[in-house]
């Protein structure tokens, strides 16, 4: 299995910060359990490594990432108008790769799912079965 992280300026590993001077544009950064976001007027940034893996109901290729619990929770707990499925409009990036799409949860109390589309797989040089480091941006 490989490991591939992000690539992009914006990511560094950091500890938990009190209230203090903007990072990553203007927004405030911690550290939840591996987990990081960043509040911006737009949404809640956040970023974390995870395994891409097969929706194996499909015959196609369809590879998705699982956000952590801590991430699906506060997504789930904001109030906001949700579109079919339970779905949440944010902009996705994984190394120099950024496009704006949807999470949806796995079931009802599930955690929420990023599909990776295959052109921005390739462009990476990723696979199922390798870690990648990726970021979301709510976007409502």
């Amino acid at each position: 299995m490989r490991d591939h992280r992000s690539r992009t300026a914006s990511y560094r590993e950091c500890r938990c910060r009190p209230a203090g001077p903007p990072v990553d544009g203007g927004g405030r950064i911690s550290r939840i359990s591996g987990l990081r976001h960043s509040e911006h007027v737009a949404g809640v940034r956040y970023e974390f490594t995870a395994e891409l893996w097969r929706w194996a109901s499909r015959a196609d290729v369809w590879a998705f990432v699982r956000l952590p619990d801590e991430a699906s929770d506060e997504i789930r707990d904001v109030p906001r108008l949700r579109a079919g499925f339970g779905a949440v409009k944010v902009l996705a990036t994984l190394g120099g790769s950024r496009w704006s799409t949807s999470i949806f949860p796995e079931s009802a109390q599930g955690a929420y799912v990023l599909s990776v589309k295959k052109a921005v797989r390739a462009a990476e040089g990723v696979d199922i079965g390798d870690v990648v480091r990726v970021g979301i941006e709510t976007l409502e």
